[in-house]
């Protein structure tokens, strides 16, 4: 009797651990989608400002007409 409870708390211990890894890895791959979409955000903004100041040195030359 007492090795099927250890047999079923080792089960038990490996169905736990498993679980918590998954949701490590669930939580890993969140941050990581974040931090993409976070870097995508900072890229577009810097192509608008870099449009932006394209756009003033043509109003400044008068190469915008």
């Amino acid at each position: 009797m007492d090795s099927q409870k250890a047999s079923y708390n080792a089960g038990q211990a490996k169905g736990q651990a498993q679980e918590k890894a998954s949701s490590m890895m669930d939580k890993a791959s969140n941050a990581a989608q974040s931090a993409k979409e976070s870097m995508q955000e900072a890229g577009q903004q810097m192509m608008a400002k870099a449009e932006g100041a394209a756009d003033a040195v043509k109003d400044a030359t008068g190469m915008n007409k």
